[in-house]
């Protein structure tokens, strides 16, 4: 068995672009627009995953966007993606410069949690060993649910 991508339904694919790939840093590896079925694919890779992903087709984000309206509920119960960072620190930083809420601070250096425009939870987690603590994460209490 092979792990290949996890699906996340968008109701604004710019948006959820933005996110995944500007601030979070995911890099679109492959798009598949399909005017019969009025849907379109875009598949995402994190950068040190890219090689493998073009080569395997795994692991990756699948990003579906219905283009006929649809609301989407429930990004709670999917549970969450995770990607393991070099920095967690500098990309919470750079998160929350973008307009995205951390809910879950990174207070142990080790893991955060955020949430994409179609409210699907993300785990941060630390490569290597947790960073020291510093604020203004250390003292930066949760907000809303992750």
């Amino acid at each position: 068995m092979q792990y290949l991508h996890t699906m996340v339904r968008v109701a604004d694919l710019e948006a959820s672009l933005h996110f995944y790939c500007d601030l979070l840093g995911l890099e679109e590896v492959r798009r598949m627009d399909n005017d019969k079925g009025r849907f379109t694919l875009v598949f995402l890779a994190a950068p040190e995953d890219k090689e493998r992903a073009l080569a395997d087709k795994a692991p990756m984000v699948e990003l579906t966007h219905n283009w006929d309206p649809e609301e989407y509920s429930g990004g709670r119960n999917f549970g969450h993606l995770a990607y393991r960072v070099d920095d967690l620190y500098a990309l919470c930083e750079k998160l929350q410069a973008g307009g995205v809420t951390i809910n879950r601070p990174p207070r142990d250096g080790h893991m955060a949690f955020v949430r994409s425009p179609d409210n699907i939870s993300i785990e941060l987690l630390q490569k290597g060993d947790a960073l020291p603590s510093q604020e203004p994460w250390a003292s930066m209490e949760n907000t809303g649910s992750w």
